[in-house]
């Protein structure tokens, strides 16, 4: 796959993302920063103090502590309702970062026991839960669920696993990595989804574009635990300033997006299904992500793609995942890249995929 690499990272525009992930993105954030800002020290001062509460109160939680990666705070999170609920059985989907992404981190880390709630190309539903063998201390929901496409459930559905998670004593945690992407979909605020779970973990790198950084928000009790944890696993840096400030620039600036984005996922959707072998799942987006799949192997689609990023100057993808039915598939997640890509090109690209030999 390394020409295919080569050839997307030599393109002019991209479909997915945002501006390419160089120094940039910090320069950018910090041009209208006062130098003499006083940074953060072991997780206390304004520059934190004020952006945790900024995103406790988006969240409609009681507070919320900012960590340097998702992994630390989601494995963080479940160990508190597994010592809380002094059982070690987590319940989540069978493609959660945590299960495929972490080397066994919360096995290993925590000895916490995750139970695998349904088929790895479904989503959980409130059946699965109800069917569970044993009982858990805490089921995990990750919205949208990125490994399948990054479908969702209804919300309708959510708020009945919220309301049995509740009645049976099982605590709810939200994987919102991309929690501000599926607002539009739903039609709700972040406020209003996060409700439904008793802690939450958000992204700031993502759909957002920030360099790093997630924030973990819950409860006062909650939050003051997973800030004893965060000292244990070393994530409190002497200063985190940069990663919080590119976060809250970035939040700023693109939050307000999310329903262009959201559109402009379905309207490329779209296009991709009208090419003969080609197909999105989901075939209409729930957010501004979807997996576009081929029906040619992977050897055959790289030169093809390959091809059109050196004679568009459009990158689709610089990757494919070869899968258990011999099709290959690439992942798309729009940001501010697609604006830039000028429509004639945009239309080579899919000339070119509608005619592909």
């Amino acid at each position: 796959m390394q020409d295919l690499k080569k050839s997307y990272q030599n393109t002019t525009y991209k479909l997915g993302n945002h501006s390419p992930r160089n120094v940039a993105v910090l320069k950018e954030a910090f041009e209208n920063v006062d130098a003499n800002l006083e940074s953060d020290i072991y997780g206390t001062g304004a520059i934190i103090e004020d952006f945790q509460a900024k995103i406790a109160t988006t969240l409609g939680k009681e507070a919320a502590v900012f960590f340097p990666s998702g992994t630390m705070a989601q494995q963080i999170a479940l160990r508190i309702w597994a010592d809380k609920k002094q059982n070690p059985k987590i319940g989540y989907h069978p493609l959660s970062h945590l299960e495929i992404h972490e080397q066994d981190g919360l096995r290993e880390l925590q000895h916490i026991e995750p139970i695998l709630l349904c088929d790895a190309d479904k989503l959980i539903t409130l059946a699965d839960i109800k069917a569970l063998d044993a009982s858990v201390s805490c089921v995990l929901l990750e919205l949208p669920q990125r490994e399948i496409g990054g479908q969702l459930p209804s919300f309708e559905e959510l708020e009945e696993i919220s309301h049995y998670c509740r009645e049976n004593g099982i605590q709810l945690h939200l994987d919102g990595a991309r929690l501000w992407e599926i607002t539009p979909y739903y039609q709700k605020s972040t406020e209003e989804i996060s409700a439904l779970f008793d802690s939450v973990y958000v992204s700031f790198y993502k759909g957002l574009g920030g360099i790093a950084g997630a924030i973990l928000a819950g409860d006062e009790d909650f939050v003051k635990e997973a800030k004893v944890w965060k000292r244990r696993y070393g994530g409190d840096l002497i200063s985190l300033y940069p990663y919080i400030l590119s976060a809250d620039y970035y939040y700023d600036k693109r939050i307000g997006k999310m329903g262009h984005y959201y559109e402009a996922a379905k309207e490329l959707a779209g296009r991709f299904n009208a090419c003969s072998g080609v197909s999105t799942l989901p075939e209409v987006p729930v957010s501004n992500m979807f997996h576009v799949y081929f029906d040619e192997s992977a050897e055959v689609i790289e030169s093809i793609l390959a091809k059109i990023h050196a004679e568009t100057g459009v990158g689709c993808s610089g990757y494919l995942q070869v899968k258990p039915d011999g099709r290959c598939a690439f992942e798309l997640s729009l940001g501010d890249a697609i604006t830039e890509v000028p429509a004639e090109k945009l239309a080579q690209v899919f000339e070119q995929l509608g005619n592909m030999k």
